[in-house]
């Protein structure tokens, strides 16, 4: 990757991040206009956990695409995805816990251990996970993660992983409300109750 795409691509990865950050607990935000089930497909990624306060991780996102650059790992096999480990309701900013991931080719499997302490590359498992777009538009999704956690409950579900983000558009306009995103959460049933394919909560 030639050195001026591989800035450009490190600055909307900080850009994505920091203004997930920023949303997550502030605003107004419109709910989601339907849910899904989607079957997910075992995912290989390349990841980072970082630690702290959301609006200073834009650092680790950078960091984590250049070591991509470095390892031939560019372009990604999807979206940047962002999966919560903890939820900032509960702790305190120095505490959050986020794991950022950029899927790449099954092939870089051979890189596994080799990367670093808190960087590695992994499989993440299939699985189902319950799914809505946040539109363009909207500046805080913490409406839609509510009505997803609340069909979980009601169809007699329960998450099984950390809720995700991926980004989807406008990655580089600088504006989270701009951009249109999907928030999941993987999930697993109980008993014979089965969830629809398609419903709002």
């Amino acid at each position: 990757m030639k050195k001026k795409q591989l800035i450009i691509v490190l600055f909307a990865a900080g850009i994505v991040l920091t203004l997930l950050a920023g949303t997550l607990l502030t605003g107004e935000g419109q709910p989601a206009t339907s849910i899904i089930v989607r079957e997910l497909k075992e995912q290989v990624v390349l990841y980072t956990i970082y630690r702290g306060d959301y609006s200073k991780s834009g650092a680790a996102t950078g960091k984590l695409f250049a070591l991509a650059g470095q390892k031939g790992m560019m372009p990604p096999a999807g979206p940047v995805e962002y999966a919560f480990l903890n939820n900032p309701k509960t702790t305190t900013p120095e505490h959050y816990l986020t794991e950022i991931r950029i899927p790449v080719n099954a092939e870089h499997l051979k890189l596994a251990g080799t990367l670093g302490e808190m960087t590695d590359i992994k499989k993440v498992a299939a699985g189902e996970a319950v799914v809505a777009v946040k539109p363009e538009g909207v500046a805080n999704p913490e409406p839609i993660y509510k009505e997803l956690m609340t069909w979980l409950f009601r169809n007699g579900c329960v998450a099984t992983d950390a809720p995700r983000e991926i980004y989807l558009t406008n990655a580089m306009s600088g504006d989270y409300a701009s951009m249109k995103t999907e928030i999941l959460i993987p999930f697993e049933r109980f008993g014979e109750k089965k969830a629809p394919a398609t419903t709002k909560p």
